[in-house]
């Protein structure tokens, strides 16, 4: 029987009470890595005439809504579930946010409300680092003149993330702006009812949550995949159909 070096082997330890599925940790394929996605320094003028950006604005899923919150910032609406993330590139994400900012943005200061319901990594996130790209290449002016994010219904895998490496993925300013929302009745703390439009879906999710609220810390099963525990299958996007085919993963 031959010696063995310590190279041999290695050991994983898992936490067993996050309710994470740990298939994807002991597989064989090498880690994902994050890109940067290196493009070029963009930034476009209001009145930009070949900027054609009506296809996103369909989607609904960036748009400044008509109230404020209670502090009285104007508000963006984003809606994960509405974004198709694997069609639309980091740049042309940064362009379209750049637009509407600088052509819809009143003066004074402004909040978002990102509604992360049921949106999936697969379909609906263009990726931390693509996010912290498009703020950084903002200009100062704006940067400072965004008071708070409202995170509502972060999941699972999004707390794990912002809480260990979010220091290091967002820029500092942006990481004390956050400001999570595990239940619209708490938004409504910030917010008065009507100031902005959620989706019906949105509050169908909140009355799940609600119903089982272990769910949050990954102590109840999940079976719906409520909180971003990884998945098993395949799920489509919202409007998938109204992007074109995609390759299948099969």
């Amino acid at each position: 029987m031959g010696s063995s070096s310590p190279e041999d082997f290695s050991v994983l330890v898992l936490a067993s009470d996050l309710g994470i599925d740990a298939r994807p940790f002991l597989s064989q394929r090498p880690p994902e890595e994050e890109n940067w996605h290196d493009c070029r320094s963009y930034l476009p003028s209001a009145d930009d005439q070949n900027l054609d950006f009506s296809d996103l604005d369909v989607l609904q899923f960036f748009r400044l809504e008509s109230g404020s919150d209670k502090s009285g910032n104007r508000i963006f609406r984003v809606v994960g579930k509405y974004f198709p993330a694997p069609v639309v590139s980091g740049e042309r994400l940064k362009k379209y946010v750049f637009h509407k900012i600088l052509s819809e943005m009143p003066e004074g200061p402004f909040c978002i409300v990102y509604i992360h319901s049921t949106a999936q990594k697969e379909d609906n996130s263009p990726g931390i680092t693509i996010l912290r790209w498009i703020y950084e290449e903002l200009p100062d002016d704006y940067k400072d003149r965004l008071s708070v994010v409202y995170f509502i219904h972060p999941g699972l895998r999004s707390r794990l993330v912002f809480a260990t490496l979010g220091r290091f993925l967002l820029s500092g300013s942006l990481y004390w702006k956050i400001k999570y929302v595990s239940r619209l009745q708490y938004l409504w703390q910030d917010i008065k009812k009507g100031e902005v439009e959620i989706p019906e879906f949105v509050r169908q999710h909140d009355d799940i949550l609600e119903h089982r609220p272990l769910t949050d810390y990954g102590i109840e099963p999940d079976p719906l995949h409520l909180v971003e525990v990884p998945a098993t299958a395949y799920s489509y996007g919202r409007y998938e159909s109204g992007w074109g085919a995609r390759e299948s993963r099969y």
